[in-house]
Parts: structure tokens; sequence; C-alpha cells
């Protein structure tokens, strides 16, 4: 992807851009591997990823910040409360060669929130806006040649870890090049503060805002009020902003339509994206039977064993068990299977239920063979 130096990717999607919403334990970098192979999402977000962890040196951290270069434009996401660490791991992140960060202002765990992180930022926007600034100083440090050892709350083993990754990056994404920061958040806290919190992200200029129509308090509760995300791509319309509506959305088409109707300049599909690939295709998606599906899972398992399942001297396959389980729902006969997925505790168990199943169900709708007279 060639860039001018006062472009970034968002001006390069098509519009509307209908991407995978980043959702924690969730879209890690297998599951992002497998919807951009074979879904097409025109936009990934890393899962998010504690500020405070990466200067405390949580290494285990940076296995959330991991990707490969077919999922480009690929954001990292953020989160915390202190504008100073945004600024150090925006460094880091520009480090690692992502195209953009974004910054959670929308997580709604009462643990995160009560820190004044992820949706408790709308209590604060002062504080919002000042984290905005923050990460875009820590772009324009590396810009200016910063680095890893530049941030002095990170410990030197984490930076040697990212200084070891950003030597195996191609030479495009080592050069100091525009990284665009955007924001993805709530309608409000308690109840819809769209006209009162938007305005305040909009004064900041992010490069886009993913907005969920959902309150902090409602969770994923209830239904997402799109007349909310409406009222808000009004506000961002002229400002330079992007506005990308989130919640209850179960097909591209779906998608489509609520950005043309409302005037939107793209959308995030999420949970409609478990164990679905195809939800990013326009309808009809095309696997009728679920046996394509069945081995996109395979590969889904084995990616996840080969790159997150070992952590250190651990073998951690657990994660996989509920994508198993999302790949084989409504499939004939499959209430057995899903039982045995959910209970796998490696990669061989995995194999051996799904080629089990593939192998009963090809041999099942095989036309029988004529006897002979």
């Amino acid at each position: 992807m060639s860039l001018t130096p006062h472009a970034t990717f968002w001006q390069t999607l098509p519009r509307p851009l209908i991407g995978l919403a980043p959702m924690n334990s969730v879209t890690d970098h297998a599951c992002r591997h497998i919807h951009k192979k074979y879904g097409g999402p025109a936009l990934l977000f890393t899962e998010f990823t504690s500020v405070d962890g990466l200067c405390a040196g949580a290494e285990v951290l940076l296995r959330d910040l991991l990707y490969d270069e077919s999922q480009r434009p690929i954001l990292g996401q953020l989160y915390g409360h202190l504008p100073e660490r945004f600024r150090q791991a925006a460094i880091l992140l520009c480090r690692l060669g992502f195209d953009g960060i974004d910054l959670n202002m929308g997580c709604p765990s009462k643990s995160i929130a009560a820190r004044g992180a992820g949706a408790g930022l709308i209590r604060t926007p002062a504080t919002a806006q000042a984290i905005l600034a923050a990460t875009r100083q820590g772009i324009r440090d590396w810009q200016n040649g910063a680095d890893e050892r530049d941030c002095p709350a990170v410990p030197p083993a984490l930076a040697q870890a990212v200084r070891a990754r950003a030597a195996r990056l191609p030479a495009a994404y080592q050069a100091r090049r525009p990284v665009p920061v955007s924001v993805k958040t709530r309608i409000g806290y308690h109840t819809d503060q769209v006209a009162e919190w938007i305005p305040r992200l909009l004064e900041a200029q992010p490069a886009a805002i993913t907005l969920h129509g959902r309150t902090l308090v409602q969770g994923y509760r209830g239904e997402a009020d799109w007349d909310a995300i409406a009222r808000a791509a009004d506000l961002a319309r002229g400002s330079g902003t992007l506005l990308l509506g989130n919640g209850d959305l179960a097909s591209r088409d779906q998608a489509v339509q609520r950005c043309t109707e409302l005037g939107l300049d793209g959308a995030l599909i999420g949970r409609a994206a478990y164990g679905n690939p195809f939800v990013f295709h326009a309808a009809p998606t095309g696997d009728p039977d679920g046996l394509r599906l069945l081995s996109i899972a395979l590969e889904h398992a084995r990616l996840y064993d080969a790159h997150l399942a070992r952590q250190g001297d651990r073998y951690h396959f657990l994660p996989m068990r509920k994508h198993l389980a999302w790949y084989v729902r409504g499939l004939p006969g499959a209430s057995h299977l899903r039982r045995t997925l959910v209970q796998v505790t490696g990669l061989a168990e995995a194999e051996r239920a799904l080629t089990g199943y593939l192998a009963y169900r090809r041999a099942w709708s095989r036309p029988a063979t004529p006897r002979k007279a």
C-alpha cells in the first residue's frame, strides 16, 4: 500500500468500509487471519491491550499484538486511563508496524470502567482528549526518531522483544510514516450522551470513531440504538472524522444498508462473525452444508496451536474451544460433536473430532451405489 505523506489507509478504503469488530478473547491473531482469508473484511483490530501492562513489562501482552502481513490494514487497540502511558505505548505500536492505533473508550467491564478506562472515559472527556493528544505525541516522537528505548516505563526485556519483532517487518512498515489514531466508544454511560460526548471527541480530531449503539450500563443487553448512531454521524459530517456504526449487525448486506440509510462511512460486524467468516460476503454466503466451515475450523485450530497455544512452558488450547463450537452450530447431528469440542484439551483431540465428523457427513451424503443384478 503506497501512501502520500498526508494520507493514511483510512482514505484508501472503499466506502462503506465493513470491518471485523475487535472482541476481547475472540479476535486474536488466528481468528483475524481466518476472517481475512475467507471473509475479506476491510479492516481488522487487535484485541484491546492494556497500556499499564505494556509499561509494566508484561511480555505476554505481545501475543495480543501478534499479526501477519495478510491482515493489513491492522490497528492495534489500546486501553487505559493515564495519558503518558498511551504516549509510550504508541511508540511501541508504531515500532511493531501497525497501520493505525485505536483507543478503546467503550469497554463496558465494571472493573475497567471503575478505573476510568474503557467506557469509563465517557465520564471524563477531558481525559479522553488528553489520551488522544498523548497518543499522537507518541507517534510524533517515533516519527522523529524515538523507539522503545525512549519509553522509560517499559522494562528492557519487553523493549528487546519489540525491537526483535520490529526488525522482521517489511521495510515499508519500519519507515517513520503517518499512523492515524481512531476511537471505539459507546453512545453514553447511563443514558444516551451522543450530543455531549461525540463533539468532545471530534474536538480532538481522531481519524475515525466507531460507535457501539449501547450505553456502558447496557453492556450487550437490549437492542443497539441506531438512531443515536445516526445522530453521531450527523455531528461528524464535514469534520474530517469518519463515523462507523456497530451493534447487532447480522450480515454484510445489513451493514451496507445501515451505512447507506444513515450516511455512515462504514460499520463493524461483531458477534455475527463468530465461527462464520462468510458473514463478510454479500448474500448468499455459499456454505449451505457447513462442510467447508468444518475444514476452516480445522485450519483455524492448527493456526492457533502453532502461534498462540504455547505460553512459555504451558500449553493452553482452551480458548480455541469456543471457536470450534461456533463453527459447528446448526450442522445436522452436530450436538454430540459440539459437546466433544468444548472439552478438547489440544489440537490432536480437535482434529480427531472434526475429521471424524467430516468423514461421517461425506459418507452420509454420498449417493448409494446400485447393486449389480
